[in-house]
């Protein structure tokens, strides 16, 4: 089985690619958008349709970085669209996923006060778009 949790932390994508696909992820709709994409009468799973959009959303991007003519913006934003709610059911029907992640989220308790982290609530402009992160916290 493929651990698709690792592939996505690796993906590192401009900020706006991202901030596009977040926004587009509230009209997802799976039966039309994965036809549409994969060029399939009939769906499939969703381990199976993230591998699919995984790959498609590679070779778009070594286009985007390779500056060929041939690529689309609104194509590729599609993709990640796609990806990441896909990335959410294979998340969300997963109770190992869903218990490994509650282990990664327990808090630890410690004898020193916690550090102050200034990210994204002092700074508007600051946002990670890069892992797992970025695609789950459209959600």
């Amino acid at each position: 089985m493929t651990d698709f949790i690792s592939i996505l932390d690796r993906l590192h994508r401009p900020r706006l690619l991202i901030q596009a696909a977040r926004a587009g992820c509230e009209d997802y709709r799976r039966a039309p958008h994965l036809r549409r994409l994969l060029g399939q009468s009939d769906l499939p799973r969703h381990r199976e349709a993230l591998a699919q959009l995984i790959e498609i959303e590679d070779g778009m991007n070594q286009q985007r970085q390779a500056g060929e003519n041939g690529y689309s913006l609104v194509a590729h934003v599609d993709v990640l669209i796609a990806m990441m709610a896909e990335a959410q059911l294979v998340r969300a029907l997963n109770p190992a996923e869903q218990a490994a992640q509650k282990r990664r989220r327990a808090p630890t308790f410690d004898a020193r006060p916690p550090k102050p982290v200034f990210r994204s609530s002092c700074n508007p402009f600051y946002m990670n778009a890069s892992g797992t992160a970025a695609f789950f916290s459209a959600t």
